[in-house]
């Protein structure tokens, strides 16, 4: 979680000091008096109890202390259990989300205020408009269920993906999570949810088994290929033909040629650590790679179904095999493994880079993809950008003649 928090600077954190864990002070007292000094500084819309494995040891009745607590304060106080024995750090999104699911609205605003207050991304969408071309606008949508996307995005890549399904008459009732708390989207039973990131499979679940949604099982946004499948499956869910995404796809393709022509025959090799290895191996197999094994920590094979479908008609379409999907994988034996295939490019934690760039093995950090803008369709380039820097930073040196600096000494 603490992790999460440099991808989307919307957060502020408070530990816990070791007096609380050893017992030596009131657990409510102490919370309060964090929470008071949060709200002096911040003064946030919602404050997330993030419960580790110490609270769960410790029995800290968290759930019980925050409604009265959030009464005194009159903040909103989320609690979220996670527990330390998740799988990737992206997992801690997860969790929040998953909590935050719990407290959006069952029933659509009523009053004029509310209904102000809630359409955020209407109102920034609309923003500078005449009341006639907004009216305009609003006659564009198809008549469809409601819609809400979750997952965590910077404000630019909400507002693309909004646009992308607005060309195709769909209208996003709203995003979880919203900018502020006030604004969550509201929830009732039957409404229609998609998912952008590949770890959010416990907000999925709790989507659709307290809320009653319905889960649009959507490859993800990630590559042009992907962002054209996504916006495919919701239209074919409300009955609509898409229109212009050959043309787009297209067109981002030709844009990136400069940077697919630097990876294409090459080999890349996942060892797994932030959910996110499927979705790039597929759009990486699109750019003309072969993907020699897909290490990931944790695998919803339920939520991730469309994706693990997309990865092998991709495979299929390029001529290239499917690549081993190695779930919770044993990193010695992944090191062994590399040394035997010599991949052009290992994408993997921090811990293991530098030890395999010792050892003449391009590495590229997969945290990386984590904090960098990767959805939809204008975003592809970055994604290229982060896989080829590894590429173009060894062909820069071997043009100054320094190839072997490290090389010639080390033994594989």
């Amino acid at each position: 979680m603490g992790v999460m928090i440099f991808a989307e600077p919307r957060y502020a954190m408070a530990e816990l000091e070791e007096g609380d864990i050893s017992a030596q002070l009131n657990d409510y007292e102490e919370l309060k008096r964090l929470c008071d000094q949060i709200k002096r500084d911040r003064n946030p819309s919602v404050i997330v109890w993030i419960g580790t494995c110490t609270t769960e040891i410790i029995k800290m009745d968290l759930e019980g202390l925050a409604p009265k607590l959030e009464s005194e304060i009159g903040i909103p106080i989320v609690v979220a259990r996670a527990n330390g024995l998740d799988y990737a750090f992206t997992q801690g999104e997860d969790t929040v989300l998953a909590a935050m699911a719990n407290r959006c609205p069952s029933q659509a605003p009523t009053t004029e205020n509310e209904k102000n207050e809630r359409n955020a991304i209407q109102k920034l969408l609309n923003f500078g408009k005449k009341k006639e071309d907004v009216v305009q606008e609003e006659s564009e949508y198809v008549d469809h269920p409601p819609l809400v996307l979750f997952g965590s995005l910077p404000d630019p890549v909400v507002t693309q993906l909004t646009l992308e399904l607005k060309k195709q008459g769909i209208k996003v009732s709203g995003w979880l999570p919203a900018k502020r708390f006030t604004e969550l989207p509201v929830l009732e039973e039957g409404y229609y949810v998609a998912g952008v990131n590949p770890f959010l499979s416990r907000t999925a679940t709790t989507l659709m088994r307290r809320r009653k949604c319905k889960l649009i099982g959507a490859p993800f946004p990630i590559g042009p290929d992907g962002t054209r499948a996504w916006i495919e499956k919701i239209c074919s869910v409300f009955g609509i033909t898409p229109k212009g995404l050959d043309e787009r796809e297209a067109q981002i393709w030709a844009g990136l040629e400069d940077y697919v022509k630097l990876i294409r025959g090459k080999s890349v090799f996942f060892m797994g650590d932030n959910l996110l290895e499927v979705s790039l191996a597929r759009f990486l197999v699109r750019c003309g790679m072969t993907v020699q094994e897909v290490g990931i920590p944790y695998m919803d094979k339920r939520y991730q179904a469309a994706e693990l479908a997309f990865l092998e008609k991709a495979c299929q379409e390029m001529g290239v095999p499917l690549p081993k999907i190695v779930e919770k994988p044993d990193n010695y034996n992944q090191v062994q493994r590399i040394y035997d295939l010599k991949p052009d490019l290992v994408i993997t934690g921090m811990a293991h880079a530098n030890p395999l760039e010792a050892r003449g093995i391009n590495t590229k950090w997969s945290v990386e993809f984590t904090f960098a803008q990767i959805h939809g369709f204008g975003n592809a380039r970055d994604i290229l950008e982060l896989v080829t820097r590894p590429l173009r930073r060894n062909n820069n040196l071997k043009d100054l003649g320094w190839d072997k600096l490290v090389r010639e000494e080390a033994k594989i």
